[in-house]
């Protein structure tokens, strides 16, 4: 993996001196510079699970065969393209949240001279994918698909950040439920965290979309499953592990956690719920966390874990007949990577 992600940061280099070469014609050092920095600090020191995913997932299509050096820079270059599109989401996801730290360090727009200036930076990154595909896949067959991939998947993703924030925005708990949690999620991270690594990588296979119907429906269930992970983490993890400061309960996230405490809490509880869930007091929040250990949500969420993984292993071995051994491998994969899992 050390090797992977090593040949993966390499090609990440390329990519941006490939970007700033091109800048560097029309404007001036300064904004060279600004690009270059932003790049950096938006893109390099997270986990970059979501493009190595898309490495992983063509060598495990390519069953074994060793794939050649022009193959590994077009599906690390995807893999980028990835990796960029998250770096666009958590720019303006940051500013609308109000957050402070991501990947244990300051958010782009905390930083001094950056401020809004945030807003078009994101821009700009999504506008990379578009000219990273260009220069890497357009004599491709499947130029076109990957574009009206990533359109698609930016579309679903910003939908459920709009059902994320208009839900917050009302603050009526009794809004909140299971399923509303599920659309969210569903959207909001789901289909680019787990379905676009795997797409990525059956396009660049010579596969047709529409023929993997089955193993995007698991990918899906996969994504929300991580996300409840991530609803757990934000409020049990410790922040030096996870990377930054959980915020859901002073933010009046429609978490998970908050939906199982209005389904386990008595009415005193819910009171209690009530006059702390979305408060920007430290106390408030210490209440909160209190009653999720009073409700035992921690072992509520420990048996939806187990559940839902044991779920997924048997859903992806009784489709033995509608999924490839080659996706099998890659399913099972993305299973393994993120069961258990501490950030």
């Amino acid at each position: 993996m050390s090797d992977l992600r090593s040949e993966f940061m390499g090609v990440y280099e390329q990519l941006k001196g490939k970007i700033l070469k091109d800048l560097d014609i029309n404007l001036t050092n300064g904004a060279c510079d600004w690009v270059a920095k932003m790049l950096d600090h938006n893109l390099r020191g997270g986990k970059l699970n979501r493009g190595l995913s898309a490495i992983d997932s063509y060598s495990l299509l390519k069953e074994g065969k060793q794939l050649t050096s022009e193959e590994i820079i077009q599906i690390s270059s995807l893999g980028w393209c990835i990796e960029w599109l998250q770096g666009y989401f958590l720019v303006h996801d940051d500013i609308m949240d109000g957050s402070s730290k991501r990947r244990g360090q300051p958010c782009w727009f905390r930083l001094s001279k950056v401020g809004m200036i945030a807003v078009n930076d994101g821009i700009l990154l999504r506008n990379h994918i578009a000219v990273i595909l260009k220069q890497h896949f357009r004599g491709k067959p499947y130029y076109v698909d990957l574009l009206e991939l990533f359109n698609e998947v930016e579309y679903q993703t910003a939908s459920g950040q709009m059902i994320d924030l208009i839900t917050t925005q009302e603050r009526d708990l009794s809004k909140y439920s299971l399923p509303i949690h599920r659309r969210i999620v569903q959207y909001k991270t789901a289909y680019y965290s787990f379905y676009l690594p795997v797409a990525c990588a059956l396009l660049m296979a010579g596969e047709n979309l529409d023929n993997h119907a089955n193993a995007k429906d698991i990918l899906i269930k996969m994504g929300i499953y991580f996300q409840v992970q991530d609803d757990y983490l934000d409020c049990f993890a410790d922040p030096q592990v996870l990377g930054k400061n959980g915020t859901d309960i002073k933010d009046f996230k429609c978490s998970w956690l908050v939906v199982k405490a209005l389904e386990h809490c008595n009415e005193e509880q819910r009171k209690l719920l009530d006059e702390n869930y979305g408060q920007d007091d430290e106390a408030c929040v210490a209440k909160i966390k209190a009653l999720y250990k009073d409700l035992k949500l921690e072992d509520v969420y420990q048996e939806y874990e187990n559940n839902t993984y044991e779920e997924l292993k048997n859903s992806i071995e009784d489709q033995e007949t509608k999924l490839s051994k080659a996706m099998q491998a890659v399913l099972k994969s993305f299973l393994a990577k993120i069961y258990k899992r501490k950030k």
